[in-house]
């Protein structure tokens, strides 16, 4: 494809890619098709087994590479690996830069590899980054960009860059490991949509992680959600020029946000109307907030109106993030497993008057007591499972007294599931919502929140069926 000395001089040397998973196999086949010297490191044999298999490049241990690193030019890490990882502090030691994929891409797509350079949109956040980022690929579509949703979502940015039909626009979703391991990058336009404690553990600090989420506003065109007091105050300290923002409220000048049921941009236009607020998929708060950061980034690039609104009136939320997976009797039944912490379900719980709470799992260390005080007149039942059920039940005792409380013990996936599901039906009444919106993680019982999403509608679904039989 090139050159090796038109390539980044970090890469021309002998380059160690930490990680043979996904990741860490499309990092090494972009290296690796530009000519590059590439080892993977990894201690799982099998992986790396795996990845010479597809990739051409070396492999060893972590302890191989560790004893040379003063062979490398540059490590290139998977987006999960800690920065307390041994390799990764052994190399920081002997000042080797340590870079992830996102970046490595970037310096890449700047240096010309690929052509002329991307137009790189970011889009960054504790919650919404996939409804964002699928929302805004779909208006610049529309708008008459030829793009692409990539990174956490879509086609992995190595693979967007290389594509053999050229993609023009990239909008990343990117998460706080990956702008963690980007010191460099700077997105033609990035939204940071909200912050709240997540991923404390592997950052080390609520503050690091936010700074590390704040680097997609390095580019030219920066937008935050103002409704966040955290956010607004980290901005503030930062001193970004020319800051534009979205609100739920009425926009001010520089910002987007709803006046007469409208979504209203006084930021790249004066006053300008949009779309609907009505209307907008996922329902509730949630989807107008997520609506208004995509319009944002899409107006900055010259994206119409009209565009605007006819990417939302096509758009279909994901899964797991909101989907109405049945209706019964006037109540609903909705999926958003992908609420794994409790920042996400508060956006989950404000759009409904009268819940049925499907809550639990793994806190992480978070604690769900403000949740509960927010909700507690809008919770009908909460119905508990998982291993910090106990911490959620004692919260609901003495924040939401008036709430049914149903808990499982149940630690089999499929038993604990129906479990919950019949209790739901037993209390269901028209105008309720059963909700599923977890406020935790999903791995002390699920394979992950995809598969306790799938249970949870295709039990809502077989339960429906079931009623129909008996009535027939």
């Amino acid at each position: 494809m090139t050159e090796l000395s038109h390539l980044p001089a970090q890469l021309q040397g002998r380059v160690l890619v930490a990680g043979a998973g996904v990741s860490g196999i499309s990092i090494a086949r972009m290296l690796s098709d530009l000519h590059c010297d590439v080892v993977v490191a990894d201690d799982n044999e099998t992986a790396r087994h795996i990845l010479i298999e597809m990739v051409d490049a070396q492999e060893m241990s972590t302890a191989q590479a560790r004893a040379e690193l003063d062979t490398f030019s540059v490590v290139v890490t998977s987006p999960g690996w800690r920065p307390d990882s041994p390799l990764l502090v052994d190399a920081h030691r002997r000042g080797l830069e340590v870079i992830g994929d996102v970046e490595v891409a970037w310096r890449l797509d700047q240096a010309g590899v690929f052509g002329e350079p991307h137009t790189w949109l970011a889009v960054t956040g504790t919650n919404g980054k996939t409804t964002t980022t699928a929302m805004l690929a779909g208006m610049m579509n529309e708008g008459g960009f030829a793009a692409k949703a990539v990174g956490n979502i879509g086609v992995p940015v190595s693979e967007a860059l290389t594509a053999k039909e050229r993609i023009e626009v990239l909008v990343a979703e990117l998460s706080s490991f990956q702008l963690h391991w980007a010191p460099t990058f700077k997105p033609d336009a990035g939204v940071l949509l909200n912050l709240a404690e997540d991923h404390i553990d592997w950052h080390g600090s609520m503050r690091d992680y936010a700074l590390a989420k704040a680097k997609v506003l390095s580019g030219a065109v920066a937008v935050i959600g103002a409704d966040d007091a955290y956010l607004s105050e980290l901005v503030e300290e930062l001193n970004i020029a020319d800051l534009k923002s979205f609100t739920l409220g009425e926009p001010a000048a520089k910002q987007l946000g709803v006046r007469g049921g409208e979504l209203v941009d006084n930021a790249f236009a004066e006053q300008l109307a949009l779309a609907p607020a009505d209307g907008i998929n996922p329902a509730g708060p949630a989807g107008v907030l997520d609506a208004l950061a995509a319009a944002a980034i899409a107006r900055s690039q010259g994206v119409s109106a009209a565009a605007i609104a006819a990417a939302l009136a096509a758009f279909e939320v994901a899964g797991h993030r909101g989907q109405v997976v049945a209706t019964e009797d006037g109540v609903d039944f909705i999926d958003n497993s992908k609420a794994t912490n409790p920042h996400a379900a508060d956006s989950a719980l404000a759009g409904h008057d009268s819940v049925i709470w499907i809550v639990g799992g793994q806190l992480k260390g978070t604690d769900i007591s403000e949740l509960v005080i927010k909700h507690a007149a809008r919770l009908k039942a909460a119905l508990v499972l998982g291993v910090d059920r106990a911490e959620i039940v004692e919260a609901l005792k003495r924040h939401a007294p008036a709430a049914h409380i149903f808990v499982t013990d149940s630690t089999d996936p499929e038993a604990a599931t129906a479990e919950l599901v019949a209790e739901a039906f037993r209390l269901k009444a028209p105008g309720d919502t059963v909700l599923l919106a977890p406020a935790a993680a999903s791995l002390d019982m699920f394979k992950g929140m995809g598969q306790r999403g799938d249970l949870f509608a295709r039990t809502v679904v077989e339960t429906i069926e079931q009623h129909v039989e008996e009535k027939g």
